[in-house]
C-alpha cells in the first residue's frame, strides 16, 4: 500500500513540476480526442491557437469560426488545438467520443481536438497552469491563447472575442510573419 501511495505521489509531483518547469507549450504531451498521447512538440514551428471548448455553451457556434480560421491559415503554418473542458456550467458533459462526433457532424471540425481536461481549479491541467502562468484564470469556455512558433503565449482573447474578429486575425497574421 505504501508503495502505491508513494508512486501516486510521484506521478502527481511530476505533473506539477512539468507545469512549473515548462518553458513552452511544446514541453507538454496531451491525449488526442481518440486517446493517443500527442507531444505538442509536434506543432513546433507553427503558430497555434489553444482554445478550451464546450458543446453546450452560448459560444459553441465559435466552432464554425475556429474551423474557418484554421482553413484560412493552416497552409501558412497555423493550427488550432481544441481542449474540451467541463469547468463552466457543466457545458461539456459528454465523453470524448460524443464530443468528437458532435464537432465533426455539427461543425465539420478538422483541426486537432484533444481529450477533455480541466482548465480551472485543483485539477487544472498542467498545460493550462502554464498558459495562465501568473495571469488571470480562464473565466469561461472559448478562451483563446495564441502561441508563437517557439511555443510562447503572445496573445490571449476572452470568450466574447470571436475567432474571425480583426483582433484575432491580425494577431495570427503577425505571429505567422515572425
Amino acid at each position: 500500500m505504501r508503495t502505491k501511495i508513494f508512486a501516486t505521489a510521484l506521478v502527481f509531483g511530476t505533473i506539477a513540476m512539468t507545469a512549473s518547469a515548462a518553458s513552452s507549450v511544446y514541453d507538454f504531451t496531451e491525449k488526442s480526442i481518440d486517446g493517443t498521447p500527442t507531444p505538442l512538440a509536434s506543432y513546433k514551428g507553427k503558430v497555434a491557437l489553444v482554445v478550451n471548448v464546450a458543446s453546450q455553451c452560448g459560444f459553441t457556434p465559435q466552432y464554425a469560426g475556429l474551423e474557418s480560421l484554421y482553413k484560412k491559415y493552416k497552409d501558412q503554418g497555423f493550427v488550432i488545438l481544441g481542449f474540451p473542458a467541463n469547468n463552466f456550467g457543466s457545458q461539456e458533459p459528454g465523453s470524448n467520443e460524443e464530443i468528437k462526433t458532435f464537432c465533426t457532424r455539427k461543425f465539420a471540425v478538422d483541426f486537432p481536438m484533444f481529450s477533455k481536461i480541466s482548465v480551472l481549479g485543483d485539477d487544472k491541467a498542467p498545460l493550462y497552469k502554464y498558459l495562465t502562468g501568473t495571469g488571470p484564470e480562464v473565466k469561461w469556455n472559448f478562451t483563446k491563447f495564441l502561441v508563437d512558433k517557439t511555443g510562447k503565449v503572445v496573445a490571449r482573447f476572452d470568450s466574447s472575442v470571436t475567432p474571425e474578429s480583426p483582433e484575432v486575425t491580425a494577431a495570427v497574421e503577425k505571429a505567422l510573419k515572425n
